[in-house]
């Protein structure tokens, strides 16, 4: 919400016309997001592909390690937000965060055997305190009911995808054709160019993001040690703990549904403390929130399985052109996005003014149908290919069109979902929840990817490899339809849930 002083302001302020234009402070927060995420996705982009072709790990505990590492890199947002919400504020979270992951990725350039752990460990870190307070940050610059709220956070959202698309083309290039190191390095360096980018416009935020008791958080508790230097030196000492947790990454079943079993609780357990519309706007927002999981689980393929696929069954070639692999499967995801938010921010107001635009519970449930739509693309180019094991590239992208129509009606209106629904006082909280979903889907969707291990003796067989991947990509297909579907038929019952948000 949008923080007035209210001896210069009239009572009536809130109830002004709300202007059309976004706040500058919404572009400022762009930017810093856009070269975060070049540099998050950039990363995210070889790790796979690398874990496999240079360290030499099978196929399986390469999808293991992934896993783990999505799933912890989405994680941390929800101590992240709880530490924003109750001490550090937006702001300093952010700095933070940023300054972990710029670290982590100027370390994973160095070619030592001990720095790929400790690098992505530094990351997830930052990650955790980066990702869901500049996200926060967005919606402090908007009312609840305000009709821009949306269309805000579609344009932070692409903002977003044109960070990755260009991390996944350049990293992707570098790391694949020139030196897989050199590819973690030009990460880092852009990683350090947005948090220079927000560590300038940070000032134009005035009084949004600050630390809710700035007093408590500079008080000694010991000699000079105030409740901020605690916090940080707390999240220092977790690096090697995670670190750990790679080596033993089977521990990591029961760590992730451990966390998800508590999430769920203590969301009920807020819940059920609250006023009856408060408290059914909440429980709205966790019947969303859960259901989210099994879409990153199928959607986040495109980081993992895909990208193999991609490398040994599709055909790269482009009038003349041998295109790299890894920056095609990772350009084409945020790159349908930077065309498709345009198209999304204007369509949901243009609908919203002739009273036709989905609710947002629906427009949960037609990710789920749009998304399976683009995977059974995906399967029947596989169908069409038997014959030589590659996939024509139009096929590629066309499933990708899809898959991103899908993501556009549940990534961008979950942010705004959380912002509307949540109680103001966990807000940074929630949306760590939200990303906490995420990290479950990402765990699983390891899992998935890790049923289309193809063995070593035919990975470079095109039409030996192609099965493998063909009957899970229509599997998915279907299952996430039918999950769409079912959402449909609860619609009714989460928009009585939240009845007083529009």
């Amino acid at each position: 919400m949008i923080e007035l002083k209210t001896s210069a302001a009239p009572v009536n302020k809130l109830e002004a016309p709300v202007s059309r234009k976004h706040p500058r402070q919404l572009y400022m927060l762009f930017f810093a997001e856009m070269w975060e995420r070049f540099s998050f996705y950039g990363m995210k982009a070889l790790l796979l592909a690398y874990m496999v072709t240079q360290l030499k790990f099978d196929e399986p505990k390469g999808y293991a390690i992934l896993g783990s590492y999505a799933a912890l890199v989405y994680t941390m947002p929800m101590f992240g937000g709880m530490m924003a919400d109750r001490f550090l504020g937006y702001r300093r979270s952010v700095l933070f965060g940023g300054i972990l992951m710029s670290i982590g990725h100027l370390v994973l350039a160095i070619p030592e055997d001990w720095s790929f752990f400790y690098g992505m460990a530094f990351i997830i870190c930052g990650n955790g305190f980066f990702k869901p307070n500049i996200s926060s940050l967005v919606g402090t610059l908007y009312s609840n009911n305000d009709p821009r709220k949306d269309s805000a956070f579609s344009l932070f959202y692409m903002g977003i995808n044109i960070g990755a698309a260009l991390g996944g083309i350049l990293c992707g290039y570098v790391g694949e054709r020139i030196n897989w190191h050199y590819g973690f390095g030009l990460a880092g360096i852009f990683m350090i160019l947005g948090l220079i980018v927000f560590a300038i416009g940070k000032k134009s935020l005035l009084e949004k993001g600050l630390p809710p008791d700035e007093a408590y958080l500079k008080k000694p508790r010991f000699a000079f040690v105030t409740t901020e230097h605690i916090i940080y030196a707390a999240t220092l000492l977790v690096i090697p703990v995670i670190v750990l947790l790679f080596h033993q990454y089977e521990v990591m079943d029961y760590l992730m549904f451990g966390l998800g079993l508590a999430a769920i609780s203590y969301i009920l357990f807020v819940a059920f403390q609250l006023e009856r519309g408060a408290k059914f706007k909440l429980l709205a927002a966790l019947v969303m929130i859960v259901s989210s999981t099994l879409f990153w689980a199928f959607y986040e393929q495109n980081a993992g399985s895909l990208n193999l696929f991609a490398m040994r069954n599709v055909d790269m070639h482009f009038f003349g052109f041998d295109l790299p692999a890894l920056s095609v499967n990772n350009f084409l995801p945020p790159g349908w996005v930077i065309l498709l938010s345009l198209v999304f921010a204007w369509l949901w107001p243009w609908l919203s003014k002739r009273g036709k635009e989905p609710s947002t519970p629906l427009k949960f449930a037609l990710s789920f149908i749009l998304m399976g739509v683009g995977f059974l693309v995906f399967y029947l180019a596989c169908s069409i290919s038997k014959s030589n094991g590659l996939i024509p590239l139009w096929a590629f992208v066309a499933g990708y069109f899809f898959v991103i129509c899908g993501e556009l009606c549940i990534s961008p209106i979950g942010l705004s979902m959380v912002t509307k629904l949540a109680p103001a006082k966990i807000v940074a909280l929630m949306m760590g929840i939200w990303f906490f979903a995420s990290a479950i889907g990402e765990f699983m969707a390891g899992k998935i990817g890790s049923l289309m291990s193809v063995p070593e003796n035919v990975v470079n067989d095109p039409v030996q490899s192609l099965p493998y991947y063909a009957n899970i990509l229509n599997k998915i297909g279907l299952g996430s339809i039918g999950i769409g579907v079912l959402l449909i038929c609860l619609v009714p019952v989460i928009r009585r849930w939240m009845k007083d948000v529009k």
